[in-house]
């Protein structure tokens, strides 16, 4: 009995100034040990589902009261227009032709007849360099053929003498007048004289050789221009010294710059949409004019930077006012192909897929609905791609979902005035 009025006491104890909503509370058990009431314990399980409903209404009148998430749908219309799908690469303006002029002889540099930037003529007279060792050089050529010249002359003087001693000496051998002894040594003697004048002969050969080298290295000092062209750079200066006996040194570059060729480098992923012929067009910083031209030339020898494999393409663009400088930056772009008054959507619809990939899309319908829908892509590009079928025009494509925010306000008090 005792055990039973202590539970009693318990629960009295804990359900003793439960409240309820609205400041209502549930009333306490009676106290004693008597039983409880059954009519109280109706009341109090009535309290209870009461409280139930109203907890689960909460949650569709909060979202009544402050709004919920609602999904928007970021679209772009189908619109008609041009497009063309390139290939995009960076690229560097370089003469199209050109040559280094350097030093053929040794010598300092006496005189530079040009600066940086001077249109010059083939055969116009661009440097000199002190011919006093090339003039030294000939002189002593000229000395030593004339030596060779004054042997050769007592050679072939000493040749005559011993060619009439050898005839006069076998006619007397003939009559039995001389020994053979002094034949054979009148025959010697013409034999080496006439050997004599073959060296001198030949050392005379050589030394017009050395008088030859002599007058081109003489000639060598004065440095004309191979061809015609504008000086592009500079690389010695007036006072230095040239030695040209182990390696020519470069003097300056002449450059032809009436034409110029670009040299794009477009990577391997695009280089297998590349073909000479295809035309192309250029920009560079600072102004909004663009040169177009065709490929002429793809290397065939790859050039690695930062681990990315690159190939060279080459067009020449006409400049006869000569705008275009040496070692300008261009912006490239490759014409693979074009379309004119087609479809168009934003490249962002269809992702990653290729030109004349078929695909689903999302069209959004005027009554907020969105439709699956089939399509099929023509060529594109960075920013949009044509549309071959599955679209009309005007026609809202969804690029992607947007869930708004809910309200902060209920909407009661956004009734309110102020």
């Amino acid at each position: 009995m005792d055990a039973t009025n202590a539970r009693q006491t318990d629960v009295a104890a804990a359900t003793s100034g439960a409240q309820l909503p609205g400041g209502a509370s549930l009333p306490a058990p009676p106290k004693g040990g008597s039983k409880p009431n059954p009519t109280l314990l109706r009341k109090r399980g009535l309290w209870l589902v009461v409280v139930l409903v109203l907890a689960v209404a909460a949650v569709p009148g909060y979202r009544l009261a402050f709004g919920r998430p609602k999904v928007l749908w970021a679209t772009a219309a189908v619109q008609r227009g041009d497009l063309e799908s390139t290939v995009v690469a960076a690229g560097i303006l370089q003469p199209i032709k050109y040559v280094d002029v350097g030093a053929q002889t040794s010598g300092k540099l006496k005189s530079l007849k040009v600066q940086r930037g001077d249109q010059v003529a083939q055969d116009q007279l661009l440097a000199e360099i002190d011919p006093i060792l090339a003039d030294t050089a000939l002189t002593a050529a000229n000395a030593t053929l004339e030596n060779m010249t004054s042997q050769r002359s007592v050679k072939q003087a000493q040749l005559v003498l011993a060619s009439a001693q050898r005839t006069r000496n076998d006619a007397l051998f003939a009559d039995l007048l001389l020994s053979a002894n002094d034949r054979d040594v009148t025959r010697a003697a013409y034999d080496a004289a006439s050997a004599e004048v073959g060296s001198l002969s030949a050392q005379m050969g050589q030394a017009s050789a050395a008088i030859d080298t002599a007058k081109a290295n003489l000639g060598y000092t004065k440095i004309t221009a191979p061809m015609a062209g504008e000086v592009v750079s500079i690389s010695l200066l007036e006072g230095q010294t040239l030695n040209a006996n182990q390696q020519a040194p470069n003097i300056l570059r002449i450059a032809d710059i009436s034409t110029v060729t670009v040299w794009a480098q477009v990577s391997e992923a695009d280089i297998v949409r590349v073909r000479p012929g295809q035309e192309v067009y250029f920009t560079v910083l600072g102004d909004a004019r663009r040169w177009t031209g065709t490929v002429r030339q793809i290397l065939p020898t790859p050039e690695l930077i930062n681990n990315v494999v690159f190939y060279d393409v080459l067009f020449d663009i006409p400049n006869p006012e000569r705008v275009l400088k040496i070692q300008m930056t261009a912006q490239v772009f490759i014409v693979l192909a074009r379309a004119k008054n087609v479809l168009l959507i934003p490249a962002a619809v269809i992702g990653s897929a290729g030109e004349g990939a078929t695909l689903k899309v999302q069209v959004l319908k005027s009554d907020g609905t969105v439709e699956p829908r089939t399509i099929t892509i023509g060529i594109k590009s960075e920013l949009v791609a044509e549309v071959k079928a599955g679209l009309e025009e005007k026609e809202q494509v969804v690029i992607r979902p947007i869930t708004a925010q809910a309200k902060t306000t209920s909407a009661l008090s956004a009734r309110k005035g102020p």
